[in-house]
């Protein structure tokens, strides 16, 4: 083997089952992402499948992901807990030993040490990204989490004889920058020769040796960062005191020895219960889209979680009504929850389950029993949105079933992310049909529009009657404006769906195919596009990118007025300028120049050179949308025309002190 990329890199690693467990519980409260990536930033397996994935061809077209949290937000709900799901049943099949255990915890307290202390020297010193440093102090030993579930030997000292190597692959592979392959390819450099290497480089180095509590990482502060000794020791001691805190939050002893049995015990009954829960949804509503029938048709799914009986009822017109159940002879049963005492109406109207337990039954709590036929019962409502949409009754045969209360809350939960993937499916199904009946229509008024454009300028050319050709002129000018109205109101449909990113090359080459009907339809009037072959992402919505391009384009095209000329519309990727990275358009005319007295308030909303009828608002709005999206904006005028030159912030790009 000549290089770590020989080495097959497998990332179902080995994790703590408390830390998982831990994960998984929080997913299933609804916790914030916020408080989900601060879980899932403790372990260094779960930080590998969450950046191999939210990083990979399912996203080619966006910009890297360079922390946890953004990486939840990029994978969703849905896709992390299938995840999560999918990594802790593998793991519940690795065999691994006592010792092995015992590395992994060890494993975990140092790597976790590690990050943490990296973060603090990084705020110590300045470093602009503490939570990068955090990240990489996670990964940065992730070949020996490799090597612990290594059975062969000889393999296993091979991958930990090459873990910078594979460390830096991994974070090359995730696009986290080739500083942080660096600082994986050089952590074990000697003090003395990293004095003048990078920031990050630095950290990383210095925090794997402070982890290890020994002296020789207190000299290395010195050497390199210059630090005192009494400051570095208590570094380490409040980032000992921070992870033990961690430690015992999680239930992992650091002092004795290392039993996985009961935290193992534990992930094992969670997960069988979400997956029970997540498979008998997905198979029972398969091909259902409206939610009131969705709801309906899991009923028999929570039957088959629970094995106990059960309702389902939603909303109609004047209250409740029972829908379905997997009880005989269901009656057709309809009531007004707004004043009822039962556990039913109480569950639906607080959006908590309600047990019957050993309160006095109403009389629809009667009723439910004898539907049910058992002895007692509970209610649980599906929210959506913080409000019940529906709720189910349940038949029970003992008030103490622990576990039924969790799998119903479990499967109550699945249901409404369920409904809620449902609902943006169809709505972006709906849209597109709206979007692509505008497009039509719009296409098929244009066409006209055109053909009469034509026919006019084959008049204008036969008549000699000055008035009538201005009458001419006119007509023409009015159906070049219904032309762009009708572009804008095409382009509205972006509105809807507009994003912080918009490929600028493509929005161009859509703009440059509506706008030959209707500014270029003349022959004296020529639009060339010269765009570059990089990518051209931009940090801008599609709606501001299209006004932008709109103004200035239409800008050029009366500056011709009426004489014969070419528009140049040209892209440059990337231009690199107060360090950071951005996409430039230029849009270039053979025109007469801007006017002096018009220069000095080019941005300004003033009169117009152009004639009667047009307003002086396009350059300033163009300077307005351009600011807001912290562009720049420069103009070239003479005699040979005018170019207007934009720089747009590349998407990616990520604000800093020294913009």
């Amino acid at each position: 083997m000549n290089s770590a990329t020989d080495i097959s890199i497998d990332l179902q690693l080995p994790s703590l089952p408390e830390v998982t467990l831990r994960a998984l519980e929080a997913c299933h409260a609804g916790e914030s992402y916020r408080t989900i990536s601060r879980l899932v930033a403790t372990d260094t397996a779960l930080i590998a499948r969450v950046l191999a994935l939210s990083n990979s061809a399912l996203y080619r077209n966006s910009p890297p992901i360079r922390s946890i949290e953004q990486a939840l937000l990029r994978l969703g709900t849905h896709r992390f807990q299938t995840l999560l799901l999918t990594s802790s049943l593998r793991q519940l099949l690795l065999e691994l030993g006592g010792d092995e255990w015992q590395q992994l915890r060890d494993f975990w307290r140092h790597s976790l040490t590690t990050a943490l202390t990296a973060k603090a020297l990084a705020t110590l010193t300045r470093y602009p990204d503490p939570e990068e440093a955090f990240l990489l102090g996670m990964v940065h030993n992730i070949g020996e989490l490799m090597a612990i579930k290594t059975p062969a030997p000889d393999r296993r000292q091979e991958i930990l004889n090459r873990q910078n190597e594979i460390a830096a692959t991994l974070v090359t592979r995730w696009g986290l920058g080739a500083m942080a392959a660096d600082a994986m390819r050089y952590q074990q450099a000697p003090p003395a020769q990293l004095r003048d290497a990078g920031h990050l480089v630095k950290l990383i180095s210095l925090a794997t040796r402070l982890a290890l509590s020994d002296s020789v990482g207190i000299s290395a502060a010195g050497t390199i960062f210059g630090l005192q000794e009494d400051l570095t020791r208590e570094i380490c001691s409040n980032i000992n005191h921070e992870v033990a805190g961690m430690a015992a939050s999680f239930g992992v002893p650091l002092d004795t020895l290392y039993d996985s049995g009961s935290g193992s015990k534990q992930l094992s009954q969670s997960l069988i219960r979400q997956v029970m829960t997540r498979q008998s949804l997905e198979l029972m509503a398969t091909g259902t889209a409206d939610t009131l029938h969705l709801i309906a048709s899991t009923t028999g799914s929570l039957t088959v979680l629970t094995g106990l009986p059960s309702l389902c009822f939603g909303p109609d017109d004047d209250g409740l009504q029972l829908l379905s159940g997997t009880c005989p002879d269901l009656p057709d049963l309809r009531l007004a929850p707004e004043s009822g005492t039962s556990v039913l109406t109480e569950a639906f109207n607080t959006g908590k389950p309600v047990h019957l337990g050993e309160r006095n039954p109403s009389v629809l709590d009667q009723q439910l029993l004898s539907i049910l036929g058992t002895p007692s019962l509970m209610a649980i409502p599906v929210v959506f949105h913080d409000q019940s949409v529906a709720a189910f009754a349940l038949g029970r045969y003992a008030d103490d079933a622990e576990n039924t209360t969790t799998l119903t809350q479990l499967f109550a939960s699945q249901l409404s992310l369920l409904i809620d993937d449902r609902q943006s499916e169809q709505t972006s199904i709906d849209t597109d049909i709206a979007n692509d009946r505008l497009r039509r229509q719009v296409h098929e008024i244009s066409n006209p529009l055109t053909i009469i454009k034509q026919y006019i300028y084959q008049l204008r050319s036969r008549l000699e009657d000055s008035d009538l050709q201005a009458d001419l002129d006119i007509i023409q000018e009015e159906l070049d404006r219904a032309s762009y109205l009708l572009l804008q109101v095409s382009s509205n449909e972006a509105s809807s769906q507009d994003t912080r990113e918009t490929d600028l090359n493509s929005e161009l080459e859509s703009l440059s195919r509506i706008l030959r009907d209707s500014l270029f339809s003349q022959p004296e009037r020529t639009l060339n596009l010269q765009l570059c072959p990089e990518p051209t992402r931009v940090q801008a919505s599609v709606s501001s990118v299209r006004q932008i391009a709109i103004n200035l384009i239409r800008n050029a095209v009366e500056s011709l007025d009426g004489h014969q000329g070419d528009i140049t519309l040209r892209t440059n990727a990337p231009i690199y300028q107060n360090q950071r990275s951005w996409i430039e358009l230029q849009i270039s005319d053979h025109g007469p120049g801007i006017p002096d007295a018009v220069r000095r308030h080019l941005f300004a909303p003033v009169t117009s050179s152009k004639g009667q009828g047009h307003s002086g608002l396009g350059l300033s709005i163009v300077k307005q949308l351009i600011d807001d999206m912290e562009g720049i904006i420069a103009c070239h005028t003479g005699q040979e025309g005018t170019t207007f030159r934009i720089l747009l912030p590349a998407a990616g790009h990520k604000k800093n002190d020294t913009d």
